[in-house]
């Protein structure tokens, strides 16, 4: 067929035979086994032109207790915590208007690596040291911020399956820190480059959702430095939201490859009914069909 789905989904030990010593770190104190799940979608060749390749990473934790860094308190929000999987819904929501829709020139790769994030005698410990795909060693402050742990495996792996993409975005409920900056109705988005940035922001209000432009602000790098590996998983309490997109940042295998990341820890829920909004679904399929390399 002119335009087709293809399914890959790498179990365990295909994760392991990767090295994805981050992702599989979140997962080890879960009962249900992680399952790394890719889907490309590719599109009818327009004549003359070589198809887009974009790339869509979904932070698919389906449910986040907090591991031994445990979810306790008023405002915790433990409860809800099976919308964790936000990101992977809106990115396997996209994938299922690509099957309706079917637009030419694009091949889109869609991933999650979905997990839980549970505790038992094998899950990892605050302290422990994870080995990423790329060679990175992380040491895990707080296993609370997990879901930077899964993206981190999970953007190495479809940048080494898709070596020449035009633009790669995460999308995930990363931080509180988001929420209490922008509330519960508009997302964060960070870019290496502020053109694509700006220009995501954009199409996102064409689509009717809200994101506001977060500076990638290299001088609270350091603040993601350890003494004993090359990167800390958390930084201070301070810039939560900015410290998050550093560290993904610190994954691209292209330093000149376009990358978008959202935080969309506010937006992904409906606050009064508790259920999932589907956001930003809509911005995100709008961003494809109009990508400009």
């Amino acid at each position: 067929a002119p335009d087709r789905f293809e399914l890959r989904v790498l179990e365990e030990e295909d994760c392991l035979a990767r090295d994805m010593g981050c992702y599989l770190g979140v997962t080890s104190g879960a009962g249900t086994p992680p399952k790394l799940i890719h889907l490309v979608y590719t599109g009818a060749a327009e004549a003359g032109a070589d198809l887009v390749e974009l790339a869509l990473v979904g932070k698919g934790v389906t449910f986040d207790s907090g591991g031994y860094n445990l979810k306790t308190g008023p405002g915790c929000m433990i409860e809800s915590m099976k919308l964790d999987m936000g990101g992977a819904g809106a990115v396997l929501g996209v994938a299922r208007a690509l099957a309706d829709l079917r637009p030419a020139g694009v091949k889109v790769h869609l991933v999650t690596a979905a997990c839980e994030n549970m505790v038992d005698a094998k899950a990892v410990r605050p302290g422990d040291v994870l080995v990423a795909s790329n060679g990175k060693t992380v040491e895990v402050i707080n296993t609370d911020a997990e879901g930077r742990l899964t993206l981190c495996d999970a953007m190495v792996y479809v940048q080494r399956e898709a070596p020449k993409l035009h633009c790669l975005l995460d999308v995930a409920t990363l931080t509180g820190a988001c929420m209490v900056a922008l509330g519960t109705r508009v997302g964060g988005a960070y870019s290496n480059r502020d053109e694509v940035r700006e220009g995501f922001c954009r199409l996102a209000r064409e689509a009717g959702e809200r994101f506001w432009p977060l500076p990638l602000e290299n001088a609270y790098a350091d603040e993601l430095k350890s003494q004993i590996a090359d990167l800390k998983n958390v930084g201070t309490r301070l810039a939560g939201s900015i410290n998050g997109a550093l560290f993904l940042h610190e994954f691209l295998e292209r330093k000149d490859l376009p990358w978008i990341h959202l935080d969309v820890a506010g937006p992904v829920m409906d606050h009064k009914t508790g259920g999932a909004t589907g956001y930003p679904t809509a911005a995100l399929l709008h961003w494809i069909l109009n990508f400009k390399p």
